[in-house]
């Protein structure tokens, strides 16, 4: 047993989706929340920066904050930076990718999508995850350009949402897809939106689920379980009262420990 937090960062509030499914399913650990506001979107940076940002996020939870495991609850910061940083600290690194496998196996038209960020979208990581999972099916590869900021904000039913979707996934829909993997951990928190547009017979899928049940499976394989679970702590690299309005606006959550950080 080993009752040392794990850490788990995102470029804003999307990672709060992949929280969420830990604490479900892992709920007698304790988590430090690091929300990069300052730097949101990821979807836009260059590989450079997206290393230079994981790095400077993981070094504090580690040398500040003593986890025992990271989570990158991030798509766009996993394809990037997840080899730098395992080659770099000695902890697990668990990461988040787009569920290649899941949408290949749910498929009967042969026709799957990656709804993404643009980096996300273009990185040789997620082709590589479509050659391996999905060889011989179609997989399109499709970026919501601006809803992050959008889902930052903490106003879901903004007309401006509907209308990205809408340019976004009605293709995807006349081209006969159905199966989509939500590959960026804000659109989880978007999930009803894209249902109610797609349809019934278009699965949806993203990957919080997958990413909790592979912690437990680190932690236990690594010793690390914990057994005693305290209140979660927050930090921003943006304004903390934003911070604060989105957490309960997304999580229904309420408290006082969320804290500025600079890095």
């Amino acid at each position: 047993m080993n009752n040392q937090p794990i850490g788990v960062f995102d470029s804003g509030v999307g990672g709060l989706s992949v929280l969420r499914e830990l604490k479900k399913l892992l709920p007698n650990e304790t988590y430090i929340f690091v929300a990069d506001q300052k730097n949101v979107p990821y979807g836009g940076k260059t590989k450079d920066q997206l290393i230079q940002f994981s790095d400077s996020i993981v070094d504090f939870l580690v040398t500040k904050k003593k986890v025992k495991a990271v989570v990158i609850a991030c798509n766009t910061s996993t394809v990037y930076s997840i080899g730098f940083l395992r080659s770099k600290y000695k902890i697990p690194i668990i990461g988040t990718v787009p569920v290649i496998k899941t949408i290949a196996n749910l498929t009967k038209s042969g026709k799957t999508a990656v709804f993404s960020t643009p980096a996300t979208a273009k990185s040789q990581y997620l082709s590589d995850l479509i050659k391996k999972f999905a060889d011989g099916i179609i997989v399109y590869k499709v970026s919501g350009t601006g809803l992050e900021d959008l889902v930052e904000e903490g106003n879901l039913k903004s007309p401006k949402i509907n209308k990205i979707l809408h340019k976004s996934l009605i293709p995807l829909k006349e081209k006969g897809v159905d199966s989509i993997a939500l590959g960026c951990t804000h659109y989880p928190f978007l999930r009803d939106q894209i249902e109610a547009m797609m349809g019934s017979k278009v699965g949806i899928v993203d990957s919080g689920s997958a990413v909790a049940r592979h912690t437990r499976e680190v932690l236990t394989k690594e010793n690390l379980l914990g057994n005693l679970s305290s209140e979660d702590y927050f930090y921003t690299t943006g304004n903390r009262v934003k911070f604060k309005k989105a957490l309960k606006n997304l999580l229904d959550l309420d408290t006082e420990r969320i804290y500025n950080l600079n890095l």
